[in-house]
């Protein structure tokens, strides 16, 4: 049985964007596609609609066959050591959803797939993501079809971004990637784009992606797909 292989990056801006654009290229010679974890806001007062050139980064990647994956809004703890969606109730998170959404449309990054911050969303998230558009969600332990209400078993291997970057976790995470592609499953690899910068957790990165392509894992990124009753639909 062939598995399935899925890289994302977060924390793309200014700062970082070259470290994401480096591995792109590297997944590009893989034949690998990058879906690209996006949040309009980020730490130390970075805004994605003061940021051209990452727009514009980010616009080709997508031309090319990245996925454009909203990220939160603007990943602020909202309660004390929690990431921003994983304790908010239904209204609170519609409204970051929303604000987070016409950023994202005011950018030319619409995007009908959300992955929360440290991929943890609380029951309230889940039950707003509908209402605000959403149609996918990639949690921590499964992928979510929300109009299908199906679901697709798999754990993310990262990191950074509340996984480990030490390197005994590096190996492990190679040595994941490899038993879960040669087992026929999805095979999902997440890392920020500071970590990129790192030779350490970029070779990891880089490994466990040969790895799994090793054992016949297919190339993808997350993805909705219209069913046929609604194409053409309003």
């Amino acid at each position: 049985m062939t598995g399935q292989l899925i890289v994302s990056v977060s924390g793309i801006k200014d700062e970082t964007r070259d470290f994401a654009a480096a591995f792109a290229e590297e997944m590009d010679a893989r034949g690998v596609p990058l879906s690209l974890l996006v949040a309009p806001r980020l730490k130390d007062k970075y805004r994605l609609v003061n940021d051209p050139a990452t727009q514009d980064w980010l616009r080709a990647r997508r031309s090319r066959g990245d996925a454009v994956v909203l990220h939160g809004y603007d990943q602020a703890a909202t309660k004390r050591r929690r990431a921003e969606f994983a304790a908010l109730p239904e209204h609170e998170a519609r409204l970051r959803l929303l604000a987070a959404d016409r950023v994202m449309e005011q950018t030319g990054l619409r995007t009908r797939l959300f992955a929360p911050p440290r991929w943890l969303a609380s029951q309230g998230a889940v039950t707003a993501l509908p209402s605000a558009g959403f149609r996918l969600l990639a949690g921590m332990t499964a992928v979510h079809d929300l109009d299908r209400g199906t679901s697709v078993r798999s754990r993310v291997l990262g990191i950074g971004e509340g996984f480990r970057a030490e390197p005994w976790w590096c190996r492990a995470l190679v040595l994941g990637s490899g038993r879960t592609a040669k087992r026929g499953g999805v095979v999902r690899l997440a890392v920020t784009a500071k970590q990129l910068g790192t030779s350490g957790p970029r070779q990891a990165m880089l490994d466990a992606v040969d790895l799994a392509l090793f054992h016949d894992a297919r190339p993808d990124v997350y993805r909705w797909e219209r069913r046929i009753s609604q194409i053409g639909a309003a």
